[in-house]
């Protein structure tokens, strides 16, 4: 097995550098791992970057390559996905075996690994409805919706933005349409008001390295 390190580089903020540096990067049909490594001095959030690379290889169509991700710390996706962090998580990406998942990305072409949500714009209610598949989450007004992947069918799961555990809904896609709905992906703000917004599954699972 022949694996690859990536991590945070100037400009990755930028999806199309990411995506013309991994290109490079995977070029070598041997390489059959990537492991993800976002480091701790990093400004940007390690689930964020993660979720950038995983992004990429759709793009790339090279899902077929293991990817293995080193947190420097615990993160919604380490939860998501039952992974370590730090050493451990280091450990793991060099000995551990990967497994076939759901992908779940959105509508924008961006790729879900830790939590998302729905929100209303400048601090206003969500107003509109949000369904998984064909159950409703929510119809009329709302604090938001929040939104995370699950490692087994159908795929991804959404429910009212709540503190409560509970309240999940699940299905191959979670949509929410309405008048004034903005997205947050990991931890990342759109103010961009869209009038729909949906995650699905991928029609291409990926690998992920998991104990």
């Amino acid at each position: 097995m022949s694996s690859l390190l990536i991590t945070v580089a100037d400009g990755d903020d930028v999806p199309t550098s990411l995506t013309r540096r991994l290109a490079a990067m995977v070029s070598d049909p041997s390489v059959t791992r990537l492991i993800v490594s976002p480091g701790s001095d990093s400004s940007m959030a390690p689930d964020a970057f993660f979720a950038r690379v995983a992004a990429a290889l759709m793009k790339l169509e090279r899902l077929d390559i293991e990817v293995a991700y080193v947190a420097p710390h615990a993160t919604a996706a380490t939860k998501n996905f039952g992974l370590p962090h730090g050493d451990a998580a280091q450990r793991l990406a060099e000995t551990g075996t990967a497994q076939q998942l759901p992908l779940i990305r959105d509508d924008a072409a961006t790729v879900l690994v830790g939590r998302a949500r729905h929100l209303g714009a400048d601090g206003a209610k969500l107003h509109g409805e949000c369904i998984a598949d064909s159950d409703t989450i929510f119809n009329g007004d709302a604090r938001g919706v929040e939104i995370e992947p699950l490692t087994v069918e159908p795929g991804v799961r959404g429910r009212l933005i709540r503190r409560l555990p509970g309240g999940w809904k699940t299905g191959r896609a979670v949509q929410t349409g309405g008048t004034n709905v903005t997205v947050e992906r990991e931890g990342e703000w759109t103010q961009r008001v869209v009038k729909r917004s949906t995650f699905y599954r991928h029609h291409i699972d990926w690998n992920l390295v998991l104990p």
